[in-house]
């Protein structure tokens, strides 16, 4: 039985407009029906995701979930946190079993392409540095020619290695490990020579020792490590929402607007801060969110420069330096687009 031409139109236009329906729905539907952001983290990097005994989970990519489900729901424990290693967290991403990836992740040209995902901006710059026993009285990267080094296999940091080294034409012996905590306690155990891997990371990793003082830092850094989110490509909404959080958090710390003094920045005639706390005009329709949407991520878990410090910062027991995440108008690169 054949069918009129125009039938067939109004069959394909219908199957469009409710493929087009679907997708807009999509990852922000599915969450907002489920009631909670499913949030793929590190579960052991002190500084960036860490649980406690009781399963409570604090750190800088931790708090960025949190500021994804205050932007949803108005309340940023609406969060579950499933914990993640290298090796699994992009086919957790791809299998739909967390909404986003927020796991101290290089973004690189292979990662994005190779596991259809979508790195959404850089909230932390990184790179790859190496901590030696004091008692080596070694001051710099050039004088570990032919030392054993621990490094978590698969990873970034392995390759880096190997590309250093051979660029410098210097011997070493690599001593990997499937993940960081191993390759930690090798180290302190002192089945290595040095330990190599993000310079966050090395911090995190040196307080944990019995004794920190007995571990130095060296001053060179190897690679580029931009850290970002990532989520699945296909969700153009999605991505955006992600994206918008850490924009938000970066523009209220240049303006000043912090999780104390919010609420009073409402009465603000500045123009800049009234469309981001969506007193005036609705930015965040196009996200799928209130107006209010940015207030709320300030309000519950604060701007960039706030949670940078408590988990990272002078406010942690890393003390780590902003440097290249200051704010761009304080000699760092952290820059974001404005809300208008």
């Amino acid at each position: 039985m054949k069918h009129a031409p125009w039938a067939i139109l109004l069959v394909l236009i219908a199957a469009v407009s409710f493929g087009a329906t679907i997708a807009k729905a999509g990852t922000l539907g599915e969450v907002k029906a489920r009631g909670h952001l499913s949030c793929g983290s590190n579960p052991s990097l002190a500084g960036f995701g860490i649980s406690d005994s009781n399963g409570h989970w604090t750190g800088f990519d931790v708090d960025y979930c949190r500021a994804i489900a205050a932007a949803i729901f108005d309340d940023p424990s609406k969060v579950k946190f499933i914990p993640l290693t290298i090796k699994n967290q992009f086919t957790a991403l791809q299998s739909g079993d967390v909404d986003v990836l927020s796991h101290n992740t290089t973004w690189t040209e292979s990662r994005e392409t190779g596991h259809d995902l979508l790195f959404t901006g850089i909230n932390f710059y990184d790179g790859q540095g190496f901590m030696v026993h004091q008692k080596l009285n070694i001051s710099s990267v050039l004088e570990l020619s032919g030392a054993s080094i621990c490094v978590q296999q698969g990873t970034t940091s392995e390759l880096n290695l190997a590309d250093f080294f051979h660029t410098h034409q210097m011997q070493y012996e690599a001593v990997t490990f499937a993940t960081v905590d191993e390759a930690v306690k090798a180290y302190a155990g002192g089945r290595c020579d040095a330990f190599t891997t993000d310079s966050s990371a090395l911090y995190a990793a040196r307080i944990t020792l019995p004794n920190p003082s007995d571990n130095v830092i060296l001053p060179e850094i190897i690679s580029k490590e931009p850290f970002s989110l990532a989520v699945r490509q296909g969700d153009d909404q999605w991505l955006n929402l992600v994206q918008w959080v850490h924009f938000a958090m970066v523009d209220a710390e240049e303006a000043g607007i912090t999780s104390q003094n919010v609420d009073s920045k409402l009465a603000s005639d500045d123009p800049t801060t009234r469309r981001l706390l969506g007193v005036e005009g609705n930015y965040g329709e196009g996200l799928g969110l209130t107006k209010d949407w940015a207030y709320r991520i300030i309000k519950r878990v604060g701007n960039y420069g706030e949670i940078f410090d408590r988990n990272l910062g002078a406010g942690s027991p890393l003390k780590i330096k902003r440097g290249l995440n200051a704010l761009w108008s304080n000699g760092g690169l952290q820059y974001a687009p404005p809300v208008h």
